[in-house]
């Protein structure tokens, strides 16, 4: 069975806070910042839309929430029952950590499912 047009397929994302404005190139960059389950903090630098559905720009109030899409590849619970996940920001849209990193260990809370396009 093929998808309508205008039907949506749930994506996970992960939540990250968009510290600053880095470069007005179009569409426009910004920093977003990812504390890990070991508290590890990830820096990543994206396209401002890819990030966040509002129209940020370099005169936009920072901080603000954003989201990196990613892909599940594990879950688990500790002994005290947190879930944790496994997630890979590779798939869909390859974004990686300014370190070259995309495959992270985060706290299940840190998840979210939002509609995009099938």
């Amino acid at each position: 069975m093929t998808p309508d047009a205008g039907s949506f397929t749930p994506m996970t994302s992960i939540a990250v806070r968009i510290t600053r404005f880095v470069d007005e190139h179009e569409p426009g960059f910004v920093e977003c910042t990812l504390v890990d389950a070991t508290r590890k903090k990830h820096t990543f630098v994206e396209k401002a839309p890819v990030v966040n559905t509002e129209n940020l720009w370099s005169t936009s109030v920072y901080p603000c929430q954003g989201a990196i899409a990613c892909e599940v590849q594990e879950r688990w619970y500790s002994p005290h029952g947190e879930e944790f996940v496994q997630v890979s920001t590779e798939r869909p849209w390859s974004i990686e950590s300014t370190e070259g990193l995309s495959s992270f260990v985060v706290a299940a809370s840190q998840l979210t499912a939002t509609p995009s396009e099938a």
